[in-house]
């Protein structure tokens, strides 16, 4: 938005001889590092200021969780945490939106796509808060929220309709050599294997490239999985939002290096035009779920709930597509991905062996939890895994 008023300022102000008086400031946000930046900054503070205000209110409003497992030893080890004021996604969901309407490009479509990603999840995530947190006063005498099949269709929806409109901007988003854009953007990026062969820089003869259907599936399933995986892992104090942070940092980087030509082809990985400006919602994302683990960390003073926890994981699925870094991201978010593959184990499992187990508790961070770790303990180790799981995802961009 400021790139944009800065435009409609520049005929009136060069009209008049007067346009010196901004260009310094117009030449600062014509650079995307700078206004990515910004976006971090700009949502971390917002987060800090409105923050005690929103737990003040969600005290007020009594609107606190009280932790239920099926799980005696666990429901006692989580007792201190209950009334603790939860949905302060809400916090997380304002700050992006706010950072990235003032600093993103309005007219880029994949901006626009993952504003429609942030308050889909968002949305889905307050509904089902709510009313699990509203269930006793309506007379219902449980915390249940939306069925589990209610929300899956809610994600899969919008992945289906994103994934599609995100296939078509990619066919249509290049303004010089289109068919060769229009190929990246769609291309199936492998490990070990070279977008560009050298020296011609030529596109690989090897690659494989997405169909419609095929990349319509591929954002649905990413965008679901991922966003339920991030709900998973948020069972602790900080837990959810220092991953988030590590993994969010880290998408800024793919998406300034996959949104630049040179800087793409010097590297050997697809080149998605546009894919650029997804940058800077991975600095608002990051810097807004910074500002929340500053109220998050323990001992929480306010849990994001599904309100932030779907929307963290869904614009994490929906960024990894477009920018063609599915199994880059796989490998930063390692550690979510690990919590709901316990999940699928212990169910599965349980289910086939009429009852046993082969965790403690799931999902993995309350099965070490029960083994005797004290929960910053749990917390840190995890924040440090990713942080190297991060660093060994960009390292493999140079294995090619």
């Amino acid at each position: 938005m400021i790139n944009f008023i800065l435009e409609l300022l520049g005929p009136f102000l060069t009209d008049r001889g007067w346009y010196g008086l901004i260009r310094p400031i117009d030449s600062l946000f014509q650079q995307l590092a700078f206004r990515v930046f910004c976006a971090v900054g700009v949502s971390f503070a917002v987060v800090v200021f409105l923050g005690p205000r929103v737990i003040r209110w969600l005290t007020l409003k009594k609107i606190g969780d009280s932790p239920e497992f099926n799980h005696a030893e666990l429901n006692e080890k989580m007792r201190s945490k209950a009334n603790t004021p939860t949905m302060g996604g809400v916090l997380i969901a304002a700050a992006v939106v706010a950072s990235a309407m003032l600093l993103a490009d309005l007219r880029n479509d994949y901006v626009v796509m993952g504003f429609v990603v942030i308050l889909w999840h968002a949305g889905i995530g307050a509904i089902d808060d709510w009313l699990k947190l509203t269930a006793a006063t309506r007379g219902e005498g449980s915390r249940q929220g939306l069925r589990s099949w209610e929300k899956l269709v809610a994600q899969l929806g919008l992945g289906v309709v994103i994934g599609w409109f995100a296939y078509q901007v990619g066919a249509t988003g290049a303004e010089a050599a289109l068919a060769e854009a229009e190929r990246m953007a769609h291309v199936l990026n492998l490990p070990l294997q070279r977008t560009y062969v050298p020296p011609t820089m030529e596109p690989n003869a090897q690659l494989l490239y997405m169909t419609p259907i095929v990349y319509t599936a591929v954002m649905t399933l990413f965008m679901a999985g991922m966003s339920n995986a991030v709900n998973i892992t948020d069972g602790m104090d900080g837990l959810a939002a220092g991953i988030g942070a590590v993994v969010s940092f880290g998408l800024i980087a793919l998406c300034l290096l996959v949104g630049s030509d040179d800087w793409a082809r010097g590297q050997l990985v697809p080149y998605v035009p546009g894919s650029g400006e997804l940058a800077v919602l991975a600095g608002a994302l990051a810097g807004a779920v910074g500002g929340f683990l500053w109220f998050n960390c323990s001992p929480a003073a306010v849990f994001m709930g599904d309100t932030g926890s779907l929307l963290i994981g869904g614009l994490i699925g929906y960024i990894a597509v477009v920018i063609r870094m599915e199994y880059v991201v796989i490998i930063m978010s390692a550690v979510y991905l690990w919590e709901i593959v316990t999940v699928v184990i212990q169910v599965g499992y349980f289910k086939s062996t009429g009852g046993k187990r082969v965790f403690r508790c799931a999902p993995y961070h309350h099965h070490l939890h029960m083994l005797g770790w004290p929960e910053q303990r749990i917390v840190a180790r995890f924040w440090i895994v990713t942080v190297l799981a991060t660093a060994f995802a960009l390292a493999t961009l140079k294995l090619r």
